[in-house]
């Protein structure tokens, strides 16, 4: 799909990975609908994008929300063509500690934003992209998830982080497989460590730089530019479907 005159949705795109994607993908002449919970953020990427940009607020776990971001989309735009799910969080927690178990509470709110979340977002936007004439493919939409590389090597600490990010894994294949016959692409992206706003916040700066040297090649944290293109990669090549796709320069996540 050529991302000209593409319409696309990015939640979380007010910093990090979804900010990045926003920004790469309207250099590339898309028009973007910015979604994420903090309003002030998504407006300043809209005032950063100009006329090819539009804000809804949105948190990903209230349906309502969802609802009004795809319609909002549909009729600010005219349609949606890609949908990029970047909206997540994350805790650590082990499964029993000192003062009792695992927060039940926590766990539910975390595998609710990053895969229920992420499910509604799908479920809902390819509905509409289900009514796009299709292209000379016979192609109508393209989804692009995040998961996380603790889907399969989920540290001490992230039972919940780890499940959701499985799930989004887990059920891209099915997806695309339910999608195929009106022409909808699905692929999930797995990032190893990135540099992100969130990321340079909740860990201390040196061992930011031990992660980093640990990173097999290159020896560096992930920039979110990376991310946004494998994003594109994924949007303009049609045979790609159904993949959850490992980026992370060749990571693999020790126990702690």
């Amino acid at each position: 799909m050529d991302l000209q005159g593409a319409v696309a949705v990015i939640t979380g795109a007010g910093s990090g990975l979804g900010y990045a994607t926003a920004l790469r993908f309207a250099h590339q002449g898309a028009k973007i609908m910015v979604v994420d919970r903090d309003a002030k953020a998504g407006q300043a990427v809209v005032d950063e994008l100009g006329d090819a940009a539009a804000f809804c607020a949105g948190d990903v776990t209230r349906t309502d929300q969802v609802r009004a971001a795809v319609d909002t989309t549909v009729m600010k735009f005219g349609r949606i063509d890609i949908l990029v799910n970047c909206a997540g969080t994350g805790s650590s927690c082990r499964t029993i500690t000192k003062d009792g178990p695992h927060d039940l509470d926590l766990f539910r709110q975390i595998v609710e934003i990053n895969l229920v979340g992420t499910f509604d977002m799908i479920r809902q936007s390819a509905f509409k992209m289900a009514a796009n004439q299709p292209d000379e493919n016979g192609l109508r939409g393209v989804i692009v998830n995040t998961a996380s590389v603790a889907a399969t090597d989920g540290q001490i600490g992230q039972a919940a982080y780890a499940a959701s990010k499985a799930g989004v894994a887990g059920m891209t294949l099915p997806i695309a497989r339910d999608l195929s016959g009106v022409g909808i692409r699905i692929c999930t992206i797995a990032p190893g460590i990135f540099d992100t706003p969130l990321f340079r916040s909740a860990v201390p700066e040196k061992f930011r730089e031990s992660l980093g040297a640990s990173i097999p090649s290159p020896k560096r944290t992930g920039k979110p530019e990376e991310f946004a293109l494998l994003a594109e990669q994924i949007v303009r090549n049609n045979y790609l479907n159904g993949e959850t796709i490992r980026l992370d320069g060749a990571l693999r996540m020790g126990p702690k």
